[in-house]
C-alpha cells in the first residue's frame, strides 16, 4: 500500500495527466470500506474502478478474514497491468479476479452482489448504480467515492440515489466523501 501511496503522491505533484494518475482513495476510506465489507450478507463483492489496486488491497484484508473474493473491473489496460503487479506483490491474487473491460457490460451477467465499491469516471456513476442495485441483496451495500470532493459533478447522481426507494443512503465525511447505500 505504501508503494501505491507514494506513486499517487508523485502523480498529483508532477503533472501526470489525470487519466494516467492512480487517483486512489485515502487510507481512512480504505479502512472504512474494509470495515463495511466485512459485515455484509452473503453475495459477491464487486469493485468498479480498480486503478492500481489500492482500494482492492483494503478490501482484500476483509475478504481474507471472512473467506470472500473480490471481482474488480478496470477499463484501462495500463492500470490493469499495474493492479496485477500490485496483487502479486501483496500476495492476494487468490482473493481477486480482475476483469479488464467495461464493468457496465460485465455487470449485465452478474449474480447476487452483497458489496459494491464504485470509483470510476463520475459521468457513469448513475448508470453503474442502476445496474448494481437490482442485483444487490437485501442488506447489501453500495459505496460510491468522491461525493464531497466532486459534489458539483455528482449532483444529478446524488438526487437520483436519494430518491431511489430501494435503498437507504447517506453521505459520510470519510476521505473524499463516501455515499453508503443499503438495499432495503
Amino acid at each position: 500500500m505504501e508503494t501505491l501511496e507514494a506513486l499517487d503522491a508523485i502523480d498529483r505533484q508532477d503533472g501526470t495527466p489525470r487519466a494516467r494518475r492512480l487517483r486512489q482513495i485515502t487510507p481512512d476510506t480504505g479502512r472504512f470500506l474494509a470495515l463495511l465489507a466485512a459485515g455484509v450478507p452473503a453475495g459477491a463483492w464487486v469493485e468498479i474502478g480498480t486503478s492500481g489496486g489500492y482500494s482492492t488491497l483494503w478490501l482484500s484484508l476483509a475478504a481474507r478474514q471472512v473467506g470472500q473474493r473480490i471481482i474488480t473491473y478496470e477499463f484501462d489496460p495500463v492500470k490493469v497491468i499495474r493492479a496485477r503487479e500490485t496483487f502479486r506483490e501483496a500476495a492476494v491474487e487468490d482473493l481477486i479476479e480482475i476483469v479488464e473491460g467495461d464493468a457496465r457490460i460485465g455487470l449485465n451477467n452478474s449474480g447476487p452482489i452483497a458489496f459494491c465499491f464504485l470509483d470510476v469516471e463520475k459521468e457513469i456513476y448513475t448508470e453503474c448504480f442502476d445496474l448494481v442495485i437490482p442485483r444487490l441483496v437485501s442488506g447489501g451495500l453500495l459505496v460510491a467515492d468522491n461525493l464531497i470532493s466532486h459534489r458539483d459533478d455528482l449532483l444529478e447522481f446524488i438526487d437520483h440515489v436519494m430518491l431511489d426507494q430501494r435503498v437507504d443512503s447517506l453521505i459520510v465525511p470519510v476521505g473524499k466523501g463516501e455515499m453508503v447505500c443499503r438495499k432495503l
